[in-house]
């Protein structure tokens, strides 16, 4: 890893002007501290390895074997057991090692895991506001089957068989997750009306088709039956294997349907008390301390939802004074005529086919384009696969957010980015913007990186904060601007477009949780101010409904990167390394705000020495 580059080479400086017994000091002393680095990721090497045994999803995840036939157990007696464990694991760590004897990199370690302890905590005091089919994003209804179809791989007989033991313990992980949102209700958390709505829409969608009767094959299915045919095309499973366990797969797809219908049931059952219009955290019993918990695990940081608000009212005035400048330098009055010449180039027009073809060509094209791009400004580059695909139709809607997905550590799966093609085509020019948000130098580049991390503690692979991660993605939207990315004035708008929007995010997180705003206030906000069309302004906002908190680590994190970068460059000043700052930021890993403000002090005062 970097660090011990730049340790090395900070002990070669040292050798050439200290006396030899004084060198040989601080060399018994490098040694050491390498020796409980070492110790130190051991240890938690360890406690992962003992973590993951209770997480056989995130285990398929990184491409394991193990518990590939069995789902992460969601009940609260495993929520507080491994509350428990957690805090006895940073108990062990504090024990066993003084954190003033390792190097700093290793110091980032011992912190993180002491944090995710602590954050452990506030994640398991706010379970009962976090259902199993209260999130817009995260519905179990719909997680489950995007887990076997888009994570699941099947590479051998073995692998299918996982796949159907899985599909077969699903009834079960959804009657569990019916009660533990039944438990959240009757606490008083209900999930809002369109969010039991949508998980009626859906359910009924994953049960329709082919087994359970005529028309086109549901998306289990069919997913199920390309992977088993993939295996005899291969020359890896017998026909007569193939056929005989996709008969077992058939049997356990067809008992979702009366899992399924007791989801609708319960759905059902609660439209009469689900809760439309005010629907934010101030609705629920103690939302306020709920809220706050939730922006700082969101941030990390100790900023109040109030602070929040009014960064971002401050952000969305400069954005649009850049707008005016960036559409006055096109010969254009305003941002408003901007729009409007936008909008009359391309007007709305439903997605159809030609439409779906051209948006994925385009787009996995700029994203091989801007992947050229990349060594002028990074060390370390992405070495994994990347596509950009369709959201699966049992969770595709109209203005649906685009999200993206890390590579196995092996790459097998490529990193992908799922973009939503229901509903209305937008502006074109809006798509290299969120091609570099959601792939390169974005999610998928930052995914790519993380899971092949050596050198360091396994854990530092898979955590993940939102304001690291979402901040990161937001500056690189304005890193391909500078990278030349962007092939005209409108791409560049639209980048601007993207950042107002984010910004306005601040603004309605707060708005809906904090100070009491209706839905309708919200989307009538982000529809006029957040200048998102009205059916993603509506997912938007009910995104932030049922996600409280979580929209805000973006623009929280992309400011933090931002000041940090300008305050090397003012520093450092012809000694500044983008390469090296990139790496610094990137090639470590996802970590809260507070340590990567640290290490960045640390290096800018090593590069100025």
């Amino acid at each position: 890893m970097t660090h011990k580059l730049t340790f090395s080479l900070a002990m070669a400086l040292a050798a050439a002007v200290l006396p030899a017994n004084a060198v040989l000091a601080q060399t018994h002393a490098a040694a050491a501290m390498q020796s409980e680095d070492a110790r130190l990721t051991a240890f938690l090497d360890a406690e992962f390895e003992e973590w993951l045994k209770q997480q056989p999803q995130l285990a398929t995840r990184l491409g394991r074997k193990d518990g590939g036939d069995r789902w992460n157990d969601t009940s609260d007696d495993a929520a507080a057991a491994e509350l428990a464990w957690r805090k006895a694991s940073a108990a062990r760590m504090q024990q066993q090692f003084d954190r003033a004897t390792l190097s700093p990199e290793a110091q980032v370690n011992f912190d993180i895991w002491a944090l995710e302890a602590e954050r452990a905590e506030m994640q398991f005091a706010n379970r009962v506001y976090r259902p199993p089919f209260y999130s817009r994003l995260y519905s179990a209804h719909s997680q489950l089957p995007d887990f076997l179809v888009n994570t699941h791989s099947v590479a051998d007989a073995a692998d299918l068989k996982n796949y159907i033991a899985r599909l077969r313990a699903m009834p079960a992980v959804l009657d569990s997750a019916i009660a533990r949102t039944e438990a959240s209700q009757a606490a008083g958390i209900n999930p809002p009306r369109f969010q039991i709505e949508t998980i009626i829409e859906g359910s009924r969608k994953l049960t329709a088709g082919a087994p359970f009767g005529d028309g086109d094959d549901a998306a289990l299915w069919a997913d199920v039956k390309a992977k088993t045919e993939k295996l005899v095309a291969d020359g890896t499973l017998p026909r007569a294997e193939a056929d005989s366990l996709l008969e077992d797969a058939r049997s356990a797809i067809l008992a979702l349907q009366p899992a399924y219908a007791r989801v609708i049931a319960w759905a059902e059952a609660s439209l009469p008390t689900a809760p439309s219009g005010k629907v934010g955290a101030l609705t629920l019993p103690q939302g306020d301390a709920y809220y706050a918990k939730e922006l700082k695990l969101n941030t990390t940081t100790d900023l109040s939802a109030a602070e929040i608000h009014a960064i971002g009212r401050s952000e969305v005035a400069r954005i649009e004074a850049e707008q005016d400048a960036l559409a006055q330098a096109a010969g254009i009055a305003d941002r408003h005529a901007f729009y409007a010449e936008r909008a009359r180039l391309y007007p709305p027009q439903p997605y159809d086919d030609a439409l779906r073809a051209e948006y994925l060509a385009t787009a996995n094209a700029f994203v091989a384009k801007t992947r050229t791009l990349l060594p002028d400004y990074f060390g370390t580059l992405p070495a994994y696969g990347i596509e950009v695909v369709r959201e699966p139709a049992f969770s595709e809607t109209p203005g649906g957010a685009a999200h993206a997905s890390p590579p196995s550590p092996d790459g097998k799966r490529p990193a992908r980015t799922y973009v939503h093609l229901a509903g209305t085509r937008t502006d074109p020019a809006m798509m290299y913007t969120l091609m570099c948000h959601e792939a390169v130098p974005g999610h998928n580049m930052q995914g790519d990186i993380q899971v092949r991390q050596q050198g360091g503690p396994k854990f530092r692979a898979v955590t993940g904060y939102v304001a690291f991660g979402e901040g990161w993605a937001l500056y690189a939207e304005a890193l391909c601007k500078e990278m030349g990315a962007f092939p005209d004035i409108p791409a560049d708008f639209m980048r601007l477009d993207a950042e107002l929007f984010r910004a306005a995010r601040l603004v309605v997180d707060t708005g809906i949780h904090a100070m009491g705003w209706t839905e309708e206030e919200a989307v009538t906000y982000m529809n006029t101010v957040g200048r998102q069309p009205i059916e993603r302004s509506r997912s938007e906002v009910r995104r932030y409904i049922t996600l409280p908190g979580q929209a805000t680590g973006y623009k929280i994190g992309m400011l933090k990167i931002m000041e940090l970068r300008a305050r090397a460059e003012a520093t450092l000043g012809e000694r500044f390394d983008i390469k090296g700052f990139h790496d610094l930021l990137i090639a470590s890993g996802s970590q809260p705000l507070s340590i990567l403000e640290r290490r960045v002090d640390a290096w800018i005062a090593t590069s100025a020495s």
